[in-house]
């Protein structure tokens, strides 16, 4: 469906990557007051041969961006790859792009951890049935650890509970 922009609104616009990439170029080099010539002169410093007019391309949608190139702004700007590509409206608020790059790591760190637990867990159960005549103190040694595990990371994260 159609935005006011004419532009199809269900595609988003974390999917608009080169075009946000286009608009924080220029974001950022008018932000730091660089001409396109300097900025060119940062890119080729760093390694990524750019010349003024491919710079100017890229912010007016005249010119495609590739992947390296990408990297080479993001470096000489300080930014990650995913705030390069991100929607420019986020990127201006400072540092939502870099707290949600956060957010998006924390998550995929929980679910790997939540399958390597899923996983073990089940090894541990398969075990345990071949293994009944141990499964009650097993279970008890797990429980515990996992109350006492929990209690410390709690503990180091909110800190000691109050004294009544």
């Amino acid at each position: 469906m159609p935005d006011d922009d004419g532009e199809d609104a269900s595609e988003g616009v974390l999917l608009k990557g080169e075009d946000n990439a286009a608009k924080r170029i220029k974001a950022e080099r008018e932000n730091r007051g660089w001409s396109t010539t300097t900025l060119s002169d940062r890119l080729n410093e760093a390694g990524y041969e750019m010349n003024p007019s491919a710079v100017w391309r890229i912010e007016n949608g005249k010119r495609r961006i590739n992947l390296d190139e990408a990297i080479g702004f993001a470096e000489v700007f300080g930014v990650s790859l995913s705030n390069l590509v991100g929607p420019p409206a986020l990127a201006a608020a400072g540092r939502a792009m870099e707290l949600i790059d956060t957010v998006v790591a924390a998550n995929a760190a929980a679910q790997r951890a939540q399958h390597a637990y899923r996983r073990v867990n089940a090894e541990l159960a398969a075990y345990l049935d071949e293994h009944p005549d141990i499964r009650e103190e097993a279970n008890a040694v797990v429980s515990n650890a996992i109350a006492e595990s929990t209690m410390k990371i709690n503990q180091e994260e909110f800190g000691l509970p109050p004294q009544p």
